[in-house]
């Protein structure tokens, strides 16, 4: 039987990992460092018409704009059914945009799956306690 390097519990490494040493370190120190170069570079070759250094620059300066929903107004009794009849309408009529009236659709399909599992639960309930 080989013996152990080491005794239990001893580190073969007391001083542990040498800090800052690691091949990402040292990247992202001298990224860091070149950093005020690399970015008047980028300008330069944005000026010379390198547009996907103008996209880089761009999108860290002005990032693109997330489309924000507008808050809707719409019935909400009736059946699932009913209510989905609402959408459509509404969306079909330009009050709601397509893409919302389609999350509203799929909102209520998985309303209308979560209302269908607890009905199930509540008769398989009380079949197990009619039969005790």
């Amino acid at each position: 039987m080989t013996r152990p390097k080491f005794k239990p519990g001893v580190s073969g490494n007391p001083k542990g990992r040498p800090k800052d040493k690691t091949p990402a370190t040292l990247l992202r120190k001298s990224i860091a460092e070149a950093m005020p170069e690399i970015i008047l570079s980028m300008i330069e070759q944005a000026k010379a018409g390198d547009v996907a250094a103008a996209k880089c620059l761009l999108d860290r300066v002005c990032p693109t704009l997330k489309p924000q929903a507008q808050p809707i107004c719409l019935p909400v009794n009736g059946s699932l059914a009913e209510q989905g009849g609402e959408i459509i309408r509404a969306t079909m009529a330009g009050q709601i945009p397509p893409d919302i009236g389609s999350q509203l659709i799929t909102a209520l399909a998985a309303q209308s799956k979560i209302i269908e599992i607890d009905e199930l639960t509540r008769r398989i309930e009380e079949l197990e306690l009619g039969r005790k």
